[in-house]
């Protein structure tokens, strides 16, 4: 396969998943907001802090109030990873590719940019936006399932799943380390008995809350809802198992070595963790080291599929 098709192919993964994830996230923090005290004060900056999106919101945006996060996150073209302008880097990539993703996948990645661009304005108003999201989220849902159904799975499909599952482990990183700091910033106590709340809305925004019932039969506690995100090996958005999946696609692909032991060493960082032990530092840090290694093995994933071509025809 052609490293610039594979390219193409493991990005609009990555896209599609960003723009299903962000869309979850407002809308459960929607609900969030309104189940928790108000002396709780946590507002809306918390998420441009999960995005890592912090230089760039503030460059436009002078303070993070509800009305200016929901245009960031939702339909601003200065944000790269707003909803809209995520799906419009998916269908420019599925648009180069047509001829190697079914075509019904191709019109739908392009209906649900349309619909994102056309209803954006509508989808920003606090009447109208958890239907607007609530679209986002289910077209996403319908273009993996489409996908999964209808998609030759060769090495084309190893390179969508690997760039969705990537894409869920970096999210549901982000969202564990800046929601176990800042979501409940109290210091004598007096939220304590909002602590469950927290992390249902932790679970929530990862569609994981009926799942980490189910699997842990217990109530929601932190070091349990963290052994569950981070170790789970049946739970699709839990990080040990997106792991696994891409381990699962680099064992399909020629010159696997390099990313093969990247993400090698990424699971054995989880498998021997103990994230429920960690106070919030520790946690941070913890975190922080796993996004490093993220980022290094999309590198190595980069570096040995998606420049090949290009480098071997520069030699030749």
């Amino acid at each position: 396969m052609l490293s610039r098709v594979a390219e193409r192919i493991y990005w609009m993964a990555r896209y599609i998943e960003r723009s299903e994830n962000i869309a979850r996230m407002i809308k459960v923090n929607s609900y969030l907001l309104l189940d928790l005290p108000r002396k709780a004060r946590l507002g809306w900056g918390p998420l441009i802090d999960i995005m890592g999106a912090g230089e760039l919101f503030y460059s436009i945006y002078k303070e993070p109030s509800e009305r200016n996060v929901v245009k960031f996150l939702i339909g601003d073209e200065r944000n790269p990873s707003s909803i809209l302008m995520s799906l419009k880097s998916a269908r420019e990539n599925a648009r180069t590719i047509r001829d190697i993703i079914p075509r019904e996948a191709w019109e739908l990645i392009n209906e649900l940019y349309l619909l994102a661009k056309n209803e954006v304005q509508t989808g920003m108003t606090q009447n109208h936006r958890q239907d607007y999201l609530d679209s986002i989220i289910g077209g996403a849902q319908q273009n993996t399932g489409l996908l999964a159904g209808t998609m030759t799975h060769d090495e084309g499909y190893d390179f969508l799943r690997m760039g969705r599952n990537l894409e869920r482990a970096d999210m549901t990183t982000r969202l564990i380390d800046v929601r176990s700091a800042n979501l409940l910033p109290d210091q004598d106590g007096a939220l304590s008995p909002f602590d469950n709340i927290q992390w249902m809305s932790v679970l929530k925004s990862l569609t994981a809350y009926q799942m980490y019932r189910r699997e842990m039969q217990g109530p929601v506690r932190r070091g349990v809802v963290l052994d569950f995100l981070f170790k789970s090996r049946e739970f699709p958005r839990a990080i040990y198992h997106t792991l696994g999946e891409v381990e699962s696609c680099l064992s399909d692909l020629p010159h696997n070595e390099a990313p093969l032991r990247s993400v090698t060493h990424l699971q054995r960082l989880v498998k021997d963790a103990e994230p429920a032990k960690l106070p919030p530092p520790g946690l941070h840090a913890f975190i922080d080291d796993l996004q490093l290694e993220l980022d290094k093995l999309h590198g190595a994933i980069a570096d040995t599929y998606f420049k090949t071509t290009i480098q071997a025809a520069a030699s030749a």
